[in-house]
């Protein structure tokens, strides 16, 4: 450390945050594939695009851009606040659900508190705490990939300050059932924010079975349920996601916690139609399953292990370290995500894309990686 650097003084918890694994950028991929044409099956991104008419909300307002956002995107939330059902003080709007993971993260932790989570888990869950002072039990999925409902239990009757679980399970895709949740609910004490970051919701087979709000407000649990535009709705690139409280207290925490203006006009705009077309998502959502199912198919017939997902996305083990195999994949023109925490490190997370791009995935996989046995 340079004697400049020595004089610096910042944030301890800093020091230490575990690397976030986040998408690699075209321009990265493309020289490590040597200008091949790229396949980006990294960032669950929905290969369909949003709706027209989100589209057709962003052009519209481009020659505003000099303007701010409207500071809490009180139309958006209003728009958001009647889909849900809810009054419009329990909806707090973020830019994507890290804005509102960080603002949950600095309303309800301070030095010494405890979180929990599982591992593997979605690394934000972890990272936001630990840069807050807390510290971090993750409570580790079962061998088959499924929630450890009752290890889960016991850690969270042990009340922590907050309950980070995604559900679908962002890596593994796995979901929690109405009844594992309610379990889990009945475990919470008093002091707890229960958190489930539902970003691939829309993806559950049974999206519409039973409402995760609902459950909580019986339970009469502090709650927050995360939802995102990014996944299902096509508009990750525009930054917006949402949160959905139990209490109007516990919205208003998270607001005060969050940046002026931090969802830009355009994801205000975009967001608000989108909503409004749900023919389209769920025509998207419904494609993008059939074809999760065929490439898991597809997956298991080459003899991988491929975790059950009900998400945009599969994991499987690729029985070697996964940064091999995604480094030889992207040598032949194809972006995955290697996962990189432990205990976990030779599996693979890889998008569901159009069937084209599944094509192009196992073609490389079968020519960089064969499973032994």
């Amino acid at each position: 450390m340079s004697s400049s650097h020595a004089r610096l003084r910042f944030n301890p918890h800093f020091a230490s945050l575990p690397h976030y694994n986040a998408g690699m950028s075209d321009a990265e991929a493309g020289r490590a594939s040597a200008g091949r044409g790229l396949v980006r099956l990294a960032s669950n991104e929905n290969p369909y695009g949003p709706s027209p008419a989100a589209i057709a909300e962003v052009a519209a307002m481009a020659a505003a851009v000099w303007r701010y956002p409207e500071g809490k995107a009180d139309a958006l939330r209003a728009a958001i606040a009647a889909h849900a059902g809810l009054a419009i003080d329990r909806v707090v709007a973020g830019n994507g659900s890290e804005a509102l993971i960080a603002a949950l993260s600095r309303a309800f932790l301070e030095p010494g508190a405890e979180v929990v989570t599982v591992a593997p888990s979605f690394g934000l869950h972890e990272i936001e705490p630990l840069a807050q002072g807390a510290r971090v039990v993750k409570v580790a999925m079962t061998p088959a990939l499924e929630f450890d409902v009752a290890a889960l239990r016991d850690a969270i009757a042990a009340g922590p300050r907050l309950v980070f679980l995604s559900s679908p399970s962002n890596p593994v895709g796995s979901t929690l059932s109405r009844e594992d949740l309610a379990r889990l609910l009945a475990a919470v004490p008093r002091g707890t924010v229960f958190v489930l970051d539902e970003a691939y919701a829309e993806f559950r087979r049974d999206a519409d079975a039973f409402d995760p709000l609902a459950l909580a407000l019986a339970a009469e649990v502090d709650f927050v349920t995360l939802r995102t535009f990014s996944k299902a709705y096509g508009l990750a690139g525009l930054r917006i996601g949402y949160a959905l409280a139990s209490s109007a207290q516990v919205a208003a925490l998270m607001q005060a916690a969050l940046t002026p203006f931090n969802v830009n006009a355009a994801a205000q705009r975009a967001a608000v139609a989108a909503l409004a077309d749900e023919p389209f998502m769920r025509a998207t959502v419904a494609t993008i399953a059939a074809e999760r199912d065929r490439l898991a198919a597809a997956l298991v017939a080459r003899g991988y292990a491929v975790a059950r997902s009900e998400a945009n996305f599969l994991f499987f083990d690729a029985r070697r370290e996964a940064d091999g195999i995604a480094a030889a994949l992207l040598r032949e023109g194809v972006i995955v995500k290697p996962w990189t925490e432990a205990g976990y490190t030779r599996f693979v997370r890889v998008t569901v894309g159009r069937p084209e791009h599944s094509e192009a995935f196992l073609a490389a996989l079968d020519r960089v990686a064969r499973p032994a046995g």
